[in-house]
């Protein structure tokens, strides 16, 4: 990155601006967690891209689940833009540098993109396989085990819609997020409030939607 390059600090970065992404992030910003989303991750695997954009379907889904699906994405979207969450949909990270932190603290994360850096202590990473967190976990030096997510907590990367060949439902997404956001939150604020109440209804069926 240019050495001008512009520095920016938040509590967490979401890499997704799909339904994955905006769910945690509209959980973090309920929680009163500073988050900045950007629209994906381009070095998982360079030849193959994360897409983290949308949730992709290898089956098209019957009508009924997209409309479902699509309602949830636009309260999501209204929420984000009527609580000023940080969503950048033209950004895209392009490295991730781990900060080793003193006295066997957490590390912190640099998120490089190509209009600055963005540290955070946490990470929220959507749409990516457990072939690449791997892989991306060997780089940083850091054993994995059978368990990729709890290796990818340790080290304050968290994973939302995440899977090796299927993906959540909405359901799934939604409980997922609301996970995550409060994980997040308890290590921001280990004695502040936990709300409860969800940011938007979950009711009706959700079928799955394949990856």
């Amino acid at each position: 990155m240019p050495g001008d390059a512009r520095t920016e600090q938040t509590t967490a970065v979401v890499i997704g601006t799909g339904l994955s992404g905006l769910a945690v992030a509209a959980e973090l910003r309920r929680h009163g967690v500073d988050s900045i989303v950007v629209d994906g991750l381009d070095i998982l695997g360079q030849s193959q891209p994360a897409n983290t954009t949308s949730l992709q379907r290898c089956d098209a889904a019957d009508s009924a689940t997209l409309r479902e699906r699509n309602e949830i994405l636009r309260h999501l979207r209204n929420y984000a833009a009527s609580h000023s969450v940080d969503v950048r949909n033209t950004t895209r990270a392009v490295q991730l540098t781990m900060l080793e932190a003193p006295d066997q603290a957490a590390p912190q994360w640099q998120v490089h993109t190509p209009t600055g850096i963005l540290v955070a202590d946490h990470i929220v990473l959507t749409r990516c396989a457990h072939s690449q967190l791997r892989r991306m976990l060997n780089d940083f030096g850091i054993a994995v085990g059978r368990n990729v997510a709890a290796a990818m907590r340790a080290i304050g990367i968290y994973l939302v819609g995440v899977g090796e060949l299927i993906t959540p439902s909405p359901k799934e997404v939604l409980r997922q997020a609301k996970t995550v956001g409060q994980a997040i939150s308890a290590k921001v604020n280990p004695d502040g409030p936990h709300p409860s109440t969800a940011v938007f209804p979950v009711t009706g069926s959700f079928a799955v939607l394949g990856c």
